[in-house]
């Protein structure tokens, strides 16, 4: 079977073809039309080393020392210098898929032709990706400047034979497993190490991470969500796109019919139609106005996420012989700003979930007992879950306070103003996966609820999620350890196994499930 080819630089980059790329499912190649214009930006930079013309960063010193004069026999050691100076990030090292990532990224800006790097420096990175021979990147230290000189030196490291990398599930000295392998250390030429660490891509690692995860989330929590609608005999009509005309958000208007076409044709929406109740909690009743919000938050990150994967963000750049610019590509700010949005719009699914979890334990829904059980008193029930999901809506609420509203002046006062956004997509990540956990709980107190309404039927999506569930998480008849249960409830929504179950039924059953008309929501 043929493997897809992506050509870095020249093919458009997205971030769902960066992870296959990660993952193995696409190949990236560097083609012959990228090595020219590689070429062609090298031999610029080696035109002016020989000339008397001073650039930043290819005949001056860095940062402060800009003004720094470097003679053109030792502009080679200076890039390899830079690589040492500024790996001095501290903490845990990022998980291997992130860094493995920023490789195939920085690996596509810098083989767009505008960065002056070495046609033999791209084809080492190529290696290490091939290899799957990962650096290891601590995971503090950057300020989102001037990029994300910390992360990006110690990725680049074992290029000139130092660091530590990943090596078949080990941690190894670069120095010693190149002499294992008898690979000998790349020699920087000039202006190479600048362009190696000036960039956002370990900002942007996280943010492609985030646009993946965030997305099956959003999918996962409508019909979660749904789930519990049905568990607890809630209405339908708030779903109606009669409603949804009248304040026209495409988003909201996506979760809507989303919903809707998970709950029409229920027998437990129709054996309520005519109660008492008048109209249900807002966590209920608002799922489009919520849901939907984050939603219209996570296609505003995916879009410039895309916008930033296709970007060239070192500096300087080289446009061409006559023209090098030394400007501020590098600087953060266009992806800190929408990753402190999306990390807020993430957090209020979990807290939009959290309050769901709450009614569902109240018992107020006919059929449905108080904390999901039965025979309660000498059984606490589904009580404490709530907790867990309370304590993590909780604790992303402080994670949201944003990262952008920060600055700090770095590097003497040349860089007196720093986004901070390689800390906000550190904690985009955390939110996300404290959702997870809020949601798989969700999905456990709805599987439950909605056992005490038969033997009416759901819809057939809902019904084969539902049974999902029940083949690995037995209803619950009095209380019993809980981690198990758990760890497997994360692994539905964690997995999208939800998702797939979703779209396998839909397209045996010939069943709309998504509004067609907002697909965009649903593109990834």
């Amino acid at each position: 079977m043929s493997v897809e080819t992506f050509h870095y630089g020249i093919d458009n980059l997205s971030s769902y073809k960066a992870l296959a790329i990660c993952k193995g499912k696409i190949k990236g190649v560097l083609s012959e039309e990228a090595r020219v214009a590689v070429r062609k930006s090298a031999n610029i930079v080696a035109s002016i080393v020989d000339s008397d013309q001073i650039v930043y960063g290819i005949n001056t010193g860095f940062g402060p020392l800009c003004t720094t004069s470097i003679n053109a026999s030792e502009t080679k050691k200076l890039q390899e210098n830079i690589l040492k100076s500024h790996a001095v990030g501290v903490g845990e090292p990022i998980e291997k898929d992130l860094a493995k990532l920023m490789l195939i990224l920085k690996m596509h800006a810098l083989a767009q032709g505008f960065s002056g790097i070495q046609e033999e420096t791209l084809d080492r990175i190529l290696w290490h990706i091939e290899q799957d021979i990962i650096p290891i990147v601590p995971k503090q230290g950057s300020v989102g400047a001037s990029g994300d000189l910390a992360p990006l030196s110690h990725l680049f490291l074992p290029l000139i034979g130092l660091g530590r990398v990943y090596y078949k599930n080990e941690v190894r000295e670069t120095t010693y497993l190149f002499e294992e392998l008898s690979i000998e250390p790349i020699h920087l030429g000039a202006k190479e190490g600048l362009a190696l660490i000036n960039g956002t891509q370990f900002i942007l690692a996280h943010a492609v991470k985030a646009v993946s995860e965030f997305h099956r989330i959003l999918m996962s929590a409508d019909l979660i969500g749904a789930l519990m609608l049905e568990g607890l005999n809630a209405s339908i009509k708030p779903f109606f796109k009669e409603l949804h005309v009248l304040r026209p958000y495409p988003a909201n208007k996506f979760v809507a019919g989303t919903i809707y076409n998970l709950l029409e044709k229920s027998e437990i929406v129709h054996s309520h139609q005519n109660c008492s109740r008048v109209q249900d909690p807002y966590s209920l009743r608002c799922i489009p106005q919520v849901h939907g919000a984050s939603r219209q938050a996570w296609l505003h990150l995916k879009d410039l996420v895309e916008i930033e994967i296709n970007s060239v963000t070192d500096n300087p750049v080289i446009i061409d012989d006559e023209l090098t610019i030394s400007g501020g590509n590098f600087h953060g700010q266009p992806l800190a700003l929408p990753i402190d949005y999306a990390c807020l719009a993430a957090s209020e699914i979990g807290n939009i979930s959290d309050r769901r979890t709450y009614l569902s334990l109240e018992g107020d829904t006919p059929n449905v007992p108080k904390l999901l059980l039965k025979a309660t008193g000498l059984n606490s029930g589904f009580m404490i879950l709530q907790y867990t999901t309370a304590a993590l809506a909780s604790e992303n609420k402080g994670l949201c306070f944003p990262s952008s509203a920060d600055s700090i002046p770095t590097s003497l006062g040349q860089e007196d103003h720093v986004s901070m956004g390689s800390i906000g997509s550190r904690k985009l990540l955390q939110v996300l996966h404290n959702v997870d956990h809020i949601l798989s709980i969700e999905l456990l107190c709805a599987a439950q609820a909605l056992d005490f309404h038969r033997p009416l039927k759901s819809t057939a999506i809902l019904e084969a999620i539902h049974s999902a569930v029940r083949n690995k998480i037995p209803h619950v008849e009095e209380d019993q350890p809980m981690t198990e249960i758990m760890e497997q409830a994360l692994h539905f929504v964690k997995s999208g196994e939800l998702i797939r179950i979703a779209h396998t039924v839909a397209e045996q059953n010939n069943i709309a499930y998504l509004p067609e008309k907002e697909e965009v929501f649903n593109q990834y």
